[in-house]
């Protein structure tokens, strides 16, 4: 069962800037730039089994958000892909969740910071649904969220850093206060976008449509439900997606590491029934995450 303890106060172990440290010693100082000008990437991952779905596709992910805010990460993509095993197997845990944070340190405090130091911590716990399992089930509700994703030429969009997120902690929070589960979010020209924290899929006559990448995270989760749906001989469109036609489809759901594959009920005063489709990838996903076994000789 997951802990319900507050995450800086719990027993394991944390790996940080190369070695397993109590769980409780890992600590940032206050005047880390990371906390301060949101100089941080990270990841979200999942372990099943015992393995990790796609790490080394998040590790790389993870390096290259590192250079897109002018920071090297100071491991390789192999060692990184190690430490998060490391924690897994140090904390004992089979199913859970893995989070790979880097960020600037304490050595400078101001806009300019080129000779902070770059850490980078790997925790893992036991995490279990992102959505409580009956509310998937019957399919989430979502309003439309006000603040909208940016314009790629404002920020780096398409990387997981954290500044990005400010704005889907304040619109998952007035959901929540709302009665919803979630929020989509358009993009600055008022196009459909995503969720506060994963990527929409729309279903029309057995086609699946999805917006364009163009600035927001191409998740993998994202790419892995698009690959099970060909490999079912569904047809994938991605594409422009307008408010105004979020009437004219049958089912939704909602993809990303922590909220898997998660029909949507609602979104707004648009209403859906899932289906056969969400129903079978959510069935095809739980299976491809699953260690595969090799067979005895």
């Amino acid at each position: 069962m997951a802990s319900t303890a507050p995450y800086h106060d719990r027993d394991g172990f944390i790996w940080y800037d190369g070695k397993l440290v109590p769980w409780r010693e890992a600590d940032v100082h206050v005047l880390s730039h990371g906390l301060h000008y949101a100089s941080a990437v990270f990841e979200g991952e999942r372990a099943y089994g015992g393995e990790i779905f796609e790490l080394t596709q998040h590790s790389q992910r993870l390096v290259e958000g590192g250079k897109t805010l002018d920071m090297t990460i100071p491991y390789s993509i192999a060692e990184i892909d190690q430490a998060c095993r490391d924690v897994v197997k140090a904390n004992k845990l089979v199913d859970c969740y893995v989070r790979p944070i880097a960020w600037r340190g304490s050595e400078m405090m101001g806009v300019s910071a080129q000779t902070t130091k770059i850490h980078l911590a790997i925790a893992a716990w036991d995490w279990g649904s992102y959505f409580p399992m009956e509310q998937r089930l019957q399919g989430i509700r979502l309003t439309i969220a006000q603040y909208r994703r940016p314009d790629p030429a404002t920020a780096p969009a398409k990387t997981k850093a954290a500044g990005l997120y400010m704005i889907c902690t304040l619109e998952k929070h007035r959901a929540e206060r709302m009665g919803y589960a979630d929020a989509l979010m358009y993009d600055w020209r008022g196009r459909v976008a995503e969720c506060t924290g994963a990527n929409i899929f729309l279903i029309k006559d057995g086609t699946l449509h999805t917006p364009t990448p163009d600035c927001f995270l191409d998740g993998i989760t994202r790419r892995t439900v698009i690959g099970l749906a060909k490999k079912r001989g569904l047809q994938v469109v991605e594409r422009t997606i307008m408010p105004d036609e979020l009437g004219g489809f049958s089912e939704c759901f909602i993809v990303g590491t922590a909220a898997e594959v998660t029909p949507v009920s609602e979104i707004a005063e648009h209403k859906y029934q899932p289906g056969k489709i969400s129903e079978t990838l959510i069935n095809d996903y739980t299976a491809a995450v699953q260690p595969k076994k090799v067979a005895a000789e």
